[in-house]
Parts: C-alpha cells; sequence; structure tokens
C-alpha cells in the first residue's frame, strides 16, 4: 500500500484554474481555441519572475528534470515551457513509505509584453533551476516623415 500525502488546496487550485479557463473561453467568445490551452500537467514548477531594466529574468524550480529534456517555445508572445520529471525505474513504489514529490509532465505558458525581444531569449538549468532571460528590445525612436509639397 502506498501512502500518499492529501493536499485539499491543491484540488482546489485545479478546480479554480479550469472554471477559470472555461470562463475565459466563454467571454472571449473565440470559436478557435488554442489547442494547447487542452493539454494538462501532472504537476507545476514553481516561477518566480523579476524585471530588470533591459530584460526579464523567469526562474523555475524544476529539480530532478534534466535541462536538456525541457522544451522552451516562443510563439505569438507566449513563451512555453514543458517538459517531464520522470520515476527512478530502477526502485519499487511498494518500498517508498510515503512519495510527495510529483512525477510526470509539466506545462507552463507565459504571456510576453511588446517590449520582449523573441530573437535574443537564452536559457540555463543549473542545481535544478530553470533560468531563463528575456531580453527587452531597444525603443525605437519616433521617425518625423517629411511631407512633399
Amino acid at each position: 500500500m502506498s501512502v500518499f500525502r492529501y493536499e485539499p488546496w491543491n484540488l482546489h487550485r485545479q478546480l479554480q484554474n479550469e472554471i477559470n479557463r472555461v470562463l475565459e473561453t466563454s467571454l472571449a467568445g473565440s470559436s478557435d481555441e488554442d489547442s494547447s490551452s487542452v493539454v494538462t500537467s501532472h504537476w507545476t514548477p514553481a516561477v518566480d519572475i523579476k524585471e530588470e531594466k533591459d530584460r526579464f529574468v523567469l526562474y523555475a524550480d524544476i529539480p530532478g528534470v534534466d535541462p536538456a529534456q525541457i522544451s522552451i517555445t516562443m510563439d505569438n508572445g507566449v513563451l512555453t515551457v514543458q517538459g517531464e520529471r520522470v520515476a527512478e525505474e530502477d526502485q519499487e513504489r511498494d518500498a517508498f513509505k510515503r512519495m510527495e514529490r510529483a512525477r510526470g509532465t509539466f506545462y507552463r505558458r507565459f504571456s510576453l509584453p511588446d517590449t520582449a525581444d523573441p530573437e535574443r531569449i537564452s536559457a540555463r538549468g543549473s542545481h535544478g533551476v530553470l533560468q531563463i532571460v528575456i531580453p527587452k528590445q531597444e525603443k525605437l525612436q519616433p521617425r518625423r516623415i517629411n511631407v512633399e509639397v
């Protein structure tokens, strides 16, 4: 018999997220719903986002996940981070008295502001923390256009 930690607020959070997703979809009245919103995750990594003068920095806690196995994509102003934490195959589940660490796929999406430069995004993983650096675009100066007479 396996012992699992009961977290009632996790179920509440999942229900609230699902309700919000349904309401956002119905209020937007969009018939061409983004199919990626139906992707399910087994767990959600904690994320910190910091804005600096010339960049945004995203830190995600992903211990036990090989950084080379993480997929990061940028499309239409949305940054997507996904991957999977796999269970060790050589360990028997019955041998555990308690299992609290989540396993399986994770999937996070972030809408980026117009100031983000998608061409220069970089990422690196170290000690279980994924760091994604999103540089800001240099401000464009208004250009004066002369009217010919």
